[in-house]
């Protein structure tokens, strides 16, 4: 912010004392009027401040879907004045709603936002939570995902999350942070569990389920469980990637996590699996309890309308937050439509990127009131009537990823 300097009329004469009095009010006021009806400004590592949304005009592209697309600022060598191409979807959640899909509906495996979006006959989509991108469990969510009611991912790291709530004939969207606690109970005896189709570590005791894959894909150094119906139908030590039963789903456990499951599991016994999602902020559990389908992301970058980055709290290393990337960002707005937007970057004269704060100053412009981060990078992409309408960074072109955020118009 530009420092205002006090104007020097000690060597004014006194006649005109009280016209330069009055005039210096005059501006005075003018300057805070300004300041409390602009819309706001972005200088977060910038030359000089930027409207980033300025020339950016919504067209409706489906009942209750409006897009556009703009460039910002301009090429320079440090690429603090950009440019940034933009793209933005604003949805009215009376008129349209969402859906979140995983790639090639299963826990694992990788495909194309536009192939999603082809496949569900949706007229937009982005890109949507984190994930792995490589080994056997590449496509796997590194975060929480539930989809229609069925846990395929727990939380991770603490780190912002979105739910989706049907209210009626209106879609709900709720923002916030969420905590998993799971249990097996075998008889008398318990044991925590600590994730959901996943790769296990050391000591850990995770669960399969039949949205997950056909199989665990486990390493054989662990043991196995299969339970149907609430009831062991076979034990498998030290054999690895089990069947998950469609009816069930798969107990495995390593290290200390094994010992247990030796003693205490036979076959025929009684199992049962419980699980709980829980709201780290107070009040909270009753608008989750209500939600359909769930995405993690993170970090928050918005907060009862102000800016409110958590990348700190939700462990993100420094560098992600400070750093100009590729971005992709899920907002609620103060006139209750909900905006997705895309900010390319990594293409020098294209797009520069933005760091979170920039992010956020951009998503203000729009005048949000909750917001979060979501994957960025190569996955940033948004798809409009099966077009890739943004400009990924990755040389090869579209990146596949793990899930997306489709967007349709509500039946009439």
């Amino acid at each position: 912010m530009k420092t205002i300097k006090r104007s020097q009329t000690i060597g004014l004469p006194n006649r005109h004392y009280a016209q330069d009095l009055a005039w210096a009010l005059l501006i005075l006021l003018t300057t805070l009027a300004v300041w409390q009806t602009a819309p706001p400004v972005v200088q977060g590592q910038t030359s000089k401040s930027v409207r980033f949304t300025e020339g950016l005009k919504l067209q409706e592209l489906e009942p209750g879907i409006e897009y556009g697309q703009t460039t910002s600022g301009q090429a320079s060598k440090d690429e603090t004045t950009g440019p940034w191409f933009i793209n933005a979807l604003r949805i009215d959640l009376n008129r349209a709603y969402l859906k979140i899909v995983h790639a090639l509906d299963e826990g694992v495996g990788l495909e194309t936002v536009s192939s999603l979006a082809a496949r569900y006959r949706a007229p937009a989509a982005t890109n949507g939570g984190y994930f792995r991108i490589a080994g056997t469990f590449r496509g796997e969510s590194v975060g929480l995902l539930l989809l229609d009611g069925s846990l395929i991912s727990e939380p991770y790291n603490d780190r912002a999350e979105l739910g989706l709530i049907n209210a009626g004939n209106r879609t709900e969207v709720i923002f916030g942070h969420l905590r998993f606690t799971g249990e097996i109970a075998v008889g008398p005896a318990r044991h925590s569990v600590q994730g959901l189709n996943r790769p296990l570590s050391p000591d850990e005791l995770i669960i399969f389920t039949p949205r997950f894959h056909r199989t665990t894909l486990t390493n054989p150094n662990g043991i196995e469980v299969i339970v149907r119906r609430n009831r062991v139908a076979a034990v498998n030590d030290l054999k690895g990637s089990s069947e998950v039963p469609a009816d069930g789903y798969v107990v495995s456990a390593v290290g200390s996590a094994r010992e247990w499951v030796k003693t205490q599991v036979r076959k025929g016994t009684r199992v049962d699996f419980t699980w709980r999602l829980s709201a780290i902020e107070p009040g909270a559990d009753t608008d989750w309890r209500r939600a359909y389908s769930m995405l993690g992301g993170g970090p928050q970058l918005i907060k009862a309308g102000k800016i409110a980055i958590t990348d700190k709290q939700e462990k993100m290393t420094p560098t992600f937050a400070t750093d100009r990337h590729p971005r992709t960002a899920i907002a609620k707005l103060e006139s209750g439509k909900l905006l997705l937007v895309t900010v390319d970057g990594r293409q020098p004269g294209v797009s520069a990127g933005m760091t979170l704060e920039m992010l956020a100053g951009l998503l203000l412009e729009f005048g949000a009131v909750e917001a979060i981060n979501l994957d960025g990078g190569g996955s940033t992409t948004m798809v409009v009537h099966n077009k890739i309408v943004n400009r990924p960074s990755d040389q090869t072109g579209e990146r596949p990823v793990s899930d997306a955020i489709l967007v349709f118009p509500k039946p009439k």
